[in-house]
């Protein structure tokens, strides 16, 4: 049994209310201060993508009890849906039968983990500011704006959930030796609605998560329980088809009709949501060091933000949470070696799958619409359902797996070499399910 310690959580989002609920399962004092008012108070904001909850975010809500509640909120999809214009639609299985992804508002699902937290002890402090910290010391001070009157709080060890634009890692970033970057990607991303119809019931495949791929942007949709679909259109900022191109109504109109006709019937719907919902960026965040001696500790996007197209944000930041608990079994009350091992372990795994998410928009927006890359996930599956001990596919072993990420991403570019050399196979077309080819696959598997 751990020492009780009293510990400050910067930030009420998904992964550190999931912080407050494990630490206070091993009996610690926990406060949480969020600069926002209490999101089960306010409106949602038109600021959210569906998240994707998968095997990693299971895994680490199992752990600690409360798996089951937060089922209750989600969908599972276990294909992606391909509207593609002129062609019928296209349905692309995740995995093996049973293998699904799980559709959540994130609104809901906060909600319920503050709901959760509170339940467990947490003390949560909203519309409060933490403008400094003191890292040696694991101060934090609050107040009203900068130059106001700040309160100084004091704890054992203060951990910064606070997001990809963090405060105390901020604080950290002025130390020597500290790396830190930055890369906003030229895409933003809206939310629209595509509302239930009378009846309550879903107007596309509510099993599925549907993919508007149109090269340079694409429109994304994924269903909620009331029947409607959270929709999100990702678009470069300026160009030829670009946000900034798009100033009336009648241009957003427009827009819709040519590109997404077949949800014509919504376009008047999804003209006012791109008028009412801002416009957002997208920013891939590295670091390091995540820690200060035994004091203070950076968790989920504070420590590694990546851009959503693997679904795998909300994933990674449960389990740092889930790695983390695992060390303070392993190590009781050594903090120091806790928060050397959790960055040692996780580092390299949110840089493979912060590069892994960049690489996912491409195959996304461009790919999953070509039919040379339909036909080449076809051949993947074929194999890996014949050897599954020698393939499984990049997409599974991310999703459906609680493997290191940066195992996939290493496995994944060596999968990737063999395909590339298949798809130059004369005439693959035809003889794709053929023994040559499967030969041919596992020779370059035993050469590498």
């Amino acid at each position: 049994m751990q020492k009780t310690k009293d510990i400050a959580i910067i930030g009420s989002g998904l992964v550190g209310s999931l912080l407050a609920i494990y630490l206070r399962k091993r009996g610690h004092e926990v406060t949480v201060f969020d600069r926002r008012p209490d999101v089960r108070k306010v409106e949602f904001s038109g600021r959210s993508i569906n998240l994707a909850m998968s095997n990693r975010g299971w895994n680490a809500l199992r752990k600690v009890g409360i798996e089951d509640e937060i089922r209750e909120l989600a969908l599972p999809l276990d294909k992606r849906a391909l509207h593609v214009n002129d062609k019928p639609l296209y349905f692309q299985k995740y995995g093996k039968e049973g293998e699904a992804i799980y559709s959540i508002s994130r609104g809901v699902l906060n909600r319920k983990m503050i709901d959760l937290a509170e339940e467990t002890g947490a003390k949560f402090r909203f519309e409060e500011k933490v403008w400094d910290v003191n890292l040696a010391e694991a101060k934090i001070y609050t107040g009203e704006s900068e130059k106001a009157e700040w309160q100084e709080y004091q704890f054992d060890m203060v951990f910064g959930a606070d997001g990809a634009f963090s405060r105390v890692r901020h604080k950290m970033q002025r130390n020597s030796r500290f790396n830190y970057s930055q890369d906003f990607i030229d895409v933003g991303y809206k939310e629209l609605t595509i509302p239930a119809n009378e009846d309550g019931s879903h107007k596309l495949d509510n099993a599925s998560f549907h993919i508007w791929p149109r090269g340079e942007f694409m429109l994304i949709a994924m269903p909620n329980l009331d029947g409607s679909f959270t929709c999100t259109l990702f678009m470069p900022f300026e160009g030829e088809v670009s946000f900034e191109k798009i100033i009336t109504e009648a241009d957003s109109e427009k827009f819709f009709s040519k590109y997404f006709p077949d949800i014509k019937s919504d376009i008047s719907n999804l003209t006012r949501d791109f008028f009412k919902n801002p416009t957002s960026a997208m920013v891939t965040m590295k670091c390091y060091p995540w820690t200060y001696w035994d004091k203070v500790a950076l968790v989920g996007d504070s420590a590694h933000a990546i851009v959503p197209f693997y679904g795998q944000g909300m994933n990674a930041g449960f389990e740092d949470i889930s790695v983390l608990d695992d060390l303070i079994e392993k190590f009781e009350d050594d903090w120091e070696r806790i928060f050397k091992e959790y960055q040692e372990i996780r580092k390299p795994n949110a840089d493979a799958i912060a590069e892994l998410s960049y690489r996912n928009f491409v195959e996304m927006s461009s790919k999953t619409a070509n039919s040379q890359f339909i036909l080449r996930k076809k051949i993947e599956k074929h194999f890996a359902q014949k050897y599954p001990e020698k393939w499984i596919p990049l997409y599974s072993r991310v999703t459906f797996s609680d493997k290191p990420y940066a195992d996939a991403l290493a496995i994944g570019d060596k999968q990737r070499d063999v395909m590339d050399k298949v798809m130059n196979v004369e005439g693959i077309e035809a003889k794709w399910e053929t023994q040559e080819i499967e030969d041919l696959i596992l020779k370059l598997i035993q050469a590498h």
